[in-house]
């Protein structure tokens, strides 16, 4: 192996970084490491902007932080590493409600992304069917075996916790559909529960238990100044070179490595790397695979994706309730299925000359066409939605900000976990020296795509012949 490594990372967002960050710790010195994002921005989904003199997130808003085992999430430990972990900052308001029947209703406690594991403390938002979720003698799911969240919980405590309460908070997080979205992907704790236990509420509880949390914990953090932060302290410590601007257009296998095209058609560059991370969505994946690994592919290639738009607005001085915010179920017809109150929800945040900032987002997978209309109009339905949610007329916005994520979202449909590995086991088996990393194929937020891209880093360093530790 020509010494030093040449590893080309294909993706500037949170992944692409968190895999060059692991490189340069683990690989061997001098390993050069370039980072090819197509924009003209790193940070992918982490976008920190401004907004009525404070900084505002435009696209992911926290982190968790703990994984599902109860350890320190990735997130956090990147943090750490970066010299940012005094900078982390927790809500100072973590009670958040739904809309039901128009109104606001607290969000009852002791659920799993809104799965009950006590029926009775539901009631007061959704009527779980009576005796449903019987014990049959045999858990609820199979080894190896996937369902649609919303197909188990449909069958065991019917359509109105689904409704109200199950798929207003995957919704909020996935853009997606409950009766889509796998079980084994979107919600892992429980589906390991469910291959030992025998009814939901048991599932439910034995994961809650499986993961325990010191009261008082805070579960979400972000970093005061902005997520944005977080990317440039990778950047710098991954010691790579950045090339900003420059969309990798092919991926050719050669004797030695891997040969990238870069840039226009018009004038391409020519680059050689010993070893590649693709750390970009799937459908830009797949198009870079096509040519060199067809079936991983098409497996990679026929991920879906929903769109989504943020839209935050600066209100003088409105009497907002003393909550996080709010998510929406699909069935109460609104446009908005989520909305934070930065300024409530975020105690480091200033209020400048009594502003309050307010963030609704908007877009459901298969309703993009709600979408296809100019931001004023966006704003305008958010604040008028906001004003018959919070039952007041709000002031007019003296400033607001639209940002649309376009295809951002992946939906994972059952079997999702097992198609990928089974497209990555094929990859390595061709192609060690390609790993693949990200949401698109993990499932989201920014642990899980700090992890993924980590993992490739060190898929990398193996296949390159071991790291320097």
């Amino acid at each position: 192996m020509r010494q030093p490594w040449r590893v080309a990372i294909v993706g500037g967002g949170i992944t692409g970084l968190a895999a060059a960050v692991r490189l340069r710790d683990r690989a061997p010195a001098g390993t050069e490491i370039t980072v090819y994002e197509q924009s003209g921005a790193l940070g992918g989904k982490l976008r920190t902007g401004e907004l009525a003199g404070q900084p505002v997130e435009f696209g992911a808003e926290s982190f968790l932080m703990r994984d599902p085992a109860g350890a320190e999430s990735a997130a956090v430990a990147l943090a750490r590493r970066l010299g940012l972990a005094d900078e982390i900052v927790h809500p100072t308001v973590g009670q958040a409600a739904l809309v039901v029947d128009g109104g606001l209703r607290p969000i009852p406690g002791g659920t799993l992304v809104g799965v009950p594991g006590d029926l009775a403390k539901v009631t007061a938002v959704a009527q779980p069917t009576a005796d449903a979720d019987r014990d049959a003698g045999r858990p609820l799911l199979a080894p190896g075996a996937d369902v649609s969240v919303g197909a188990l919980v449909r069958s065991r405590f019917g359509d109105q916790v689904v409704d109200r309460l199950v798929e207003p908070m995957l919704g909020g997080v996935y853009a997606g559909r409950a009766d889509d979205l796998s079980l084994v992907t979107t919600m892992p704790a429980l589906a390991r529960a469910a291959r030992a236990e025998h009814t939901l509420v048991g599932a439910v509880r034995a994961a809650q238990a499986a993961a325990p949390r010191a009261p008082g914990a805070p579960v979400f953090g972000t970093l005061a100044g902005g997520l944005s932060r977080l990317v440039e302290a990778a950047a710098t410590a991954s010691g790579a070179t950045i090339r900003r601007d420059a969309a990798v257009r092919e991926l050719t296998p050669t004797a030695t490595g891997w040969r990238l095209t870069v840039g226009p058609t018009r004038d391409p560059e020519s680059v050689e790397a010993d070893a590649v991370v693709l750390a970009v969505p799937a459908r830009p994946a797949a198009r870079l695979l096509a040519g060199t690994a067809p079936e991983a592919a098409a497996t990679v290639g026929a991920l879906d994706y929903a769109s989504v738009a943020l839209i935050t607005l600066a209100l003088p001085a409105p009497a907002l309730p003393a909550l996080s915010g709010f998510l929406v179920p699909a069935t109460e017809g609104l446009l908005i299925k989520a909305s934070t109150f930065f300024t409530t929800k975020w105690g480091h945040l200033a209020r400048p000359d009594g502003l309050a900032l307010v963030r609704a987002s908007v877009g459901r997978y298969g309703d993009e066409a709600s979408l296809q209309v100019t931001d004023a109009d966006l704003v305008d339905t958010v604040h008028r939605e906001l004003s018959t949610v919070l039952g007041t007329a709000l002031p007019a916005p003296v400033a607001s900000h639209v940002q649309r994520w376009g295809g951002a979202l992946p939906q994972y449909t059952p079997g999702h976990l097992d198609r990928v590995a089974a497209a990555r086991a094929a990859l390595r088996g061709a192609h060690p020296t390609l790993a693949l990393a990200g949401a698109g194929y993990d499932g989201v937020g920014i642990p899980v795509c700090v992890r993924s891209g980590a993992t490739a880093a060190e898929e990398i360093i193996t296949a390159l012949g071991g790291s320097a530790a």
